[in-house]
């Protein structure tokens, strides 16, 4: 697991992913975020599948930068020029406050995600703000069983439930228990025509995990055993004891080697033994991240709170293996 040692998480530039099935309303949410009287300069990037572009003349002429890919999916072919204009923008820092990336409705968002842990500059200057997934109400079923749909709900730290004014309030329970089975752990809101306050959407910090936890405080122990129709599924571990780094690294980076491509998403704040301070990891299919977070407060409950999403997770061997990496 590295350590970060560049600029400080707090100084470095936020970066928004909006992900969603094709349809779901992410250029609505886009506009809303280009003319909200939010005080943010925001650069984007908007990205669509095919040699014409469609979805950057949807989006309104603001000052905010914005930048088209549209010579494949920013998920499979072009990370290469996704981390050549970001590199490009960072040449103009001081210009705007946060980045925005439009994916497109086709994108597993897992490489865009990596993108920022495999180059070491946008590492070093860019954090991953949130992955705001946008779920259409009114189709999404039609649409479930679908690699790209399952993706998305499973890599999103904020869930937007759009097109609420299209289904009626048992459509709606109906699916978010079902997006909840995949997820439990992402901040669900429920909007129509993407209209949602932006503090929900920017500068959330979703990744952290004590969030989550304040929103509902039992998610990390309940079984959520919903029926849905995939594969996809997660499993929330939580150690009282201090945990023993080396430990965990060999657990997780033998795991990963081999469950990689099943394992979507992990995140977990780890209590380490002989250490004052929270360690905060997360990983995106084969990669891992790790570094050293505040300091617990005073009367914080010390403990590992650990969340896997994956597909055909072996749940007693995960908690076995987890288990043992205690101090």
């Amino acid at each position: 697991m590295a350590f970060s040692t560049a600029v400080p998480a707090g100084e470095r530039l936020p970066v928004t992913v909006l992900t969603g099935y094709l349809g779901a309303g992410k250029t609505t949410l886009l506009n809303r975020i280009l003319t909200h009287e939010h005080g943010l300069k925001v650069a984007v990037i908007v990205n669509e599948f095919g040699e014409v572009g469609i979805d950057n003349q949807l989006v309104i002429d603001a000052d905010e930068e914005i930048f088209e890919m549209n010579n494949g999916c920013i998920c499979c072919t072009v990370r290469g020029d996704l981390i050549r204009i970001i590199g490009n923008l960072m040449k103009r820092r001081d210009r705007f406050d946060h980045l925005v990336i439009e994916t497109t409705g086709l994108a597993d968002p897992a490489p865009v995600i990596q993108t920022f842990f495999v180059d070491d500059d946008l590492r070093d200057e860019l954090r991953l703000d949130a992955v705001v997934t946008l779920v259409d109400l009114r189709h999404v079923l039609q649409h479930w069983q679908a690699d790209e749909v399952q993706e998305q709900l499973a890599f999103a730290d904020v869930l937007l439930l759009n097109k609420a004014d299209l289904v009626d309030e048992a459509e709606r329970a109906a699916i978010e228990q079902r997006v909840r089975a995949i997820n439990p752990m992402a901040r669900l809101l429920t909007s129509t025509n993407a209209d949602v306050p932006m503090q929900q959407i920017l500068g959330v910090e979703a990744f952290e995990l004590e969030r989550a936890l304040s929103l509902d405080p039992g998610f990390l122990v309940d079984d959520h055993d919903h029926e849905h129709d995939a594969t996809v599924g997660s499993l929330a571990l939580v150690e009282e004891r201090p945990m023993d780094l080396d430990k965990l690294g060999s657990w997780l980076s033998e795991l990963v080697a081999q469950r990689g491509p099943d394992l979507f998403r992990m995140k977990g704040i780890i209590q380490l033994a002989g250490e004052d301070c929270r360690y905060v990891f997360q990983s995106v299919h084969m990669l891992l991240d790790g570094d050293f977070d505040r300091p617990w407060k005073p009367g914080e409950r010390r403990r590992t709170e650990f969340v896997i999403i994956g597909r055909d997770l072996d749940a007693a061997g995960l908690r076995a293996g987890f288990a043992a990496c205690g101090a």
